[in-house]
């Protein structure tokens, strides 16, 4: 008589972090130490993959494309820039969390207008959203400072005890610190219920609808913690560049975020990690090759992985670890029988 495995401990397990997980973090914590002259990019690979892992949330998990999440990286990017000018919460851990509170609320609000209409009608209204505000940015330049962006961003010390150094070194470590935690938060909210009811919307509305689900309720509360988490990411962007410009609400600037979620795929967290640092490796080898045709280069290898299969190109990277813990488990096991004996 077959066992069945009770749901809540298939769920359990799920959840568990696997060794490729905790191999995955030591490297980047790694990094601190072999990459030191490489700060700069990394923390551009850090912030790029929080901002990722946030449209991840919405479009892997919930079904709900986006062509305006700039509009949440901008609002926490000038939170904290402006936070910063004005000296109003020097703290840069809680202007942060203030930066992320901004663009909740703004997710929030507009999560109304999203919730309505097909997948077209949501690109339209987040790429309109995402464009109002940067107009509204320009307009009132007074403020924002405009093109030429806000001036006189000075951060002060990480708990009034790590000052952000030319070299980026702790501008590193502290953008590296908030995406773990909030990608560990994220990892315990899809595997949580209401995580696989986001997984049941996404897969038949109507039928999540039919046996209990609120869809419209579940929507709205995936996408005002995205907006949270891309705030949060644009918050650490400023605050490691001290810069804060109309950029950050820009078309090119969720382009590319959906750039990065095709190269590293959708749906499973890791992917928007991944693809920031293939979109971040790739853009500066691209860079160096052909200055003004690096985007030329990144579309042909878009091209390339569409063409091949990701899932083919994920089974190739996978060959190598699979066949060391195929290894590692042939050695325990005979060890295991010594013991025994």
């Amino acid at each position: 008589m077959a066992h069945h495995q009770p749901l809540g401990e298939r769920f359990a397990e799920l959840a568990r972090w696997r060794w490729s997980e905790i191999a995955f973090w030591l490297f980047a914590v790694a990094t601190i130490f072999v990459f030191p002259n490489r700060y700069l990019i990394l923390t551009e690979m850090a912030w790029l993959g929080l901002f990722a892992l946030s449209l991840d949330l919405i479009l892997g998990y919930a079904g709900i494309i986006s062509l305006g999440h700039a509009a949440f990286f901008g609002i926490g990017a000038y939170t904290a820039g402006l936070l910063a000018v004005h000296g109003a919460i020097p703290q840069p851990v809680l202007a942060l969390a203030v930066a992320g509170l901004a663009a909740a609320l703004l997710g929030f609000l507009t999560s109304f207008l999203v919730m309505r209409g097909s997948d077209l009608t949501r690109l339209m209204v987040t790429l309109g959203i995402a464009l109002v505000l940067r107009e509204l940015a320009n307009k009132f330049s007074d403020i924002t400072g405009g093109f030429d962006g806000l001036q006189g961003i000075v951060m002060e010390p990480l708990l009034g005890l790590f000052a952000f150094d030319i070299f980026g070194r702790t501008a590193f470590i502290y953008c590296l610190v908030v995406l773990f935690i909030l990608f560990a938060v994220a990892r315990h909210l899809v595997h949580s219920p209401f995580g696989l009811s986001l997984r049941a919307i996404k897969n038949n509305p109507l039928r999540a609808a039919a046996i209990g689900i609120p869809v419209n309720r579940r929507l709205i509360a995936i996408y005002t913690i995205a907006a949270f988490y891309a705030g949060i990411a644009g918050g650490l962007f400023t605050q490691s560049t001290a810069l804060a410009s109309l950029d950050v609400f820009s078309f090119e600037r969720s382009a590319d975020l959906l750039l990065v979620l095709v190269l590293g795929g959708t749906g499973y967290l890791y992917g928007g990690l991944i693809g920031a640092v293939a979109f971040k490796l790739l853009q500066e080898f691209f860079s160096t090759i052909t200055p003004q045709y690096w985007q030329f280069w990144i579309g042909l290898v878009l091209v390339i992985v569409v063409l091949i299969g990701r899932e083919r190109i994920q089974r190739w990277a996978q060959w190598g670890p699979r066949r060391i813990e195929k290894l590692f488990r042939r050695d325990a096991a005979p060890a295991a029988d010594g013991g025994a004996s």
